[in-house]
Formats: C-alpha cells, structure tokens, sequence
C-alpha cells in the first residue's frame, strides 16, 4: 500500500485550479468479484467498505443542490454495493446520466444475471474494463477466465443493444498497459480493439479509452516489489505534457469516498488527500451545508500519470 511517493517529492507539479463542477465521481466501495494486478484501489472479494443509503442520499441531495448532470460510478465492482440500483433509479428521475464503471465479469456471476437488463432499461452509459483483446494478457493481469467471462458479458451488453450503431446505449471499453510503461496511441488501438472485437467475436462498442496505470496501492505495491517504483516515476515525468494540463478531469470533477468524503480525484482519495490541500477532511454534508468547494486543487507527483505522452483520464487520452 503506497501512501507516499518516494524519492520524487522534489518535482513540482503544475498549479491546477478547478473550473464549474460537473460531474461526481463516486466510489460505492472497494468489494470487488476480482483483483487486478493494475487496481488503484486494492480492492478485492474481502473488503468490506461499502456507502451506505444515508450516504446515497446526501450525494442525490447535493447533485440536486449544485445542478450536477452526471453521476460516475467506481468501485471495486460498484454494482456489488446493495443501493446501486436504488442510486440510479434515483438519478434517472433527477435528469442525471450515470456512467457505471463496469468490470464486465459482474454481469456473469450468480444473482447478477439481471443487471444487464437493468442497465440498458436505464441507459446507464457502460465504461467496461478490457484491458487488452487478446486472452491471454487479459487473463495475467485479471485472473484465469476473466477475459471469457468478459466477451460473454460484452455479447449480453450487444443483444440488449449496447455499442450498436444508431442505438441510445452506449458501451465504452478501457485499456490498461500491461506493465510500467505508457499506453499507445488510443486512435490507433481502438482501430485494432474493433477489428479484432468484431472478426473473431462479432462484439460492437463505441468508443476505446487508455488510461495510464497509477503507481498507487496495488500498483504502486508491485513496482517497489520489482524495483521499478523510481524508474516509472521517472517516465512519467520526463513525458509530461503541458497541453494536457487543460483537460485533466479534475478541473470539472470531484471524487466522494464510500465514507462521503470528499477529493479532488479518485487517486486523491486513494492516498487520503484532502479537498484542495486542506488541514482537515471535507464531508458532502459540509457542502450540502453551504461551504464552497475551495478552487485550489491538491496535486502530487503520482499527477504526471495523467499528464504523461498523450494524457491520460477516466474519459481517456487528454490529447
């Protein structure tokens, strides 16, 4: 578990400040159906954390409050979290669109058969983790039978039309390298993800989004175990591009913890940094209360994974 990051703290990261809040970005919780060698957030099938409904509720009151349109759903597997249903069904009769960052695997396991359908009778916007299209790769860094168990899910999403051409159902895929280094060019890689999808599993999705591993918890835990914690860093940096800076997700964002806390990001809240470098935490009831979100935005060097090579955010390369 990395609460710090050694050795670097001595390059400064550039000054962000926050623009017109848009969107929420909430972690319903660290249980997980699965543990990946790349998780940011160690979860797993044994963590227990999970928000609870007065939680919920205090988020819906604040989205409401602050007119928020967008609801991002993580997790672990945010679905496993008893109210995620409730919240979307909540949402939905509120006018915001929820994005349910979906494992894929989930949809496979007992009691879980039905999500899909409800998903797609919500038009929740599904951002699905394949981390690469062959099995292979997907089953090493995700667990032996992820990467079949995720094209059966993907097929479900398609029958109910998700990724389908003219349909209101939307499925996003994520790619996430494989080992320390950067991920490829996204236009080029989505090209690659359709192609194969399609000619050896007849699988349709959207749109196909990189996102750079961040050296924090699990991640972060296994780059100093292999010794290469310094050298990723050092990548990050030397790749740092400055036009990315504009369209990083935390000038629009803020991240809400299972607890109602509240962060400047999710990697933020994964190394307990407080809103905007503050002394203490803030809580959703603080702001529901009338305090403003400070504009300052609290950064750190684990920062330049989203602004190494061609950026990088929940939605995906910055540039």
């Amino acid at each position: 578990m990395i609460e710090t990051l050694p050795h670097l703290e001595s390059s400064t990261f550039p000054t962000l400040t926050r623009g017109v809040l848009e969107i929420l970005q909430l972690n319903l919780g660290y249980l997980c159906n699965l543990s990946c060698l790349h998780c940011h957030v160690n979860a797993g099938p044994t963590r227990s954390e999970l928000m609870g409904k007065d939680t919920i509720d205090q988020v819906l009151a604040f989205a409401q409050k602050t007119g928020v349109k967008m609801l991002d759903l993580t997790g672990g597997a945010p679905e496993m979290n008893p109210h995620f249903q409730y919240l979307i069904q909540e949402a939905t009769q509120l006018n915001i669109e929820v994005i349910d960052r979906c494992n894929l695997v989930i949809l496979e396991e007992p009691e879980y058969e039905n999500l899909a359908q409800f998903l797609a009778e919500y038009k929740v916007i599904v951002v699905a983790s394949l981390p690469c299209y062959l099995e292979e790769n997907v089953d090493k860094q995700r667990g032996n039978g992820v990467f079949q168990k995720s094209l059966t899910a993907l097929k479900r999403l398609n029958d109910l039309g998700y990724g389908q051409k003219n349909s209101p159902l939307k499925l996003d895929l994520v790619f996430n390298p494989q080992d320390a280094t950067l991920p490829p060019p996204q236009k080029a890689l989505e090209a690659s993800y359709k192609i194969h999808l399609k000619q050896h599993y007849n699988i349709d999705f959207n749109h196909l989004y990189t996102i750079t591993n961040m050296p924090i918890k699990r991640f972060g835990s296994t780059l100093i175990s292999k010794g290469g914690f310094d050298d990723y860093m050092q990548l990050l940096v030397k790749n740092h591009n400055p036009e990315t800076l504009a369209q990083v997700m935390c000038l629009n964002t803020i991240s809400v913890d299972w607890q109602g806390f509240v962060y400047d990001c999710d990697f933020n809240q994964m190394l307990k940094l407080s809103l905007s470098n503050q002394h203490s935490q803030t809580h959703l009831s603080d702001l529901i209360d009338g305090h403003f979100i400070p504009s300052k935005i609290a950064t750190r060097q684990h920062c330049y994974g989203c602004t190494a090579g061609q950026g990088s955010s929940c939605s995906g390369a910055l540039s």
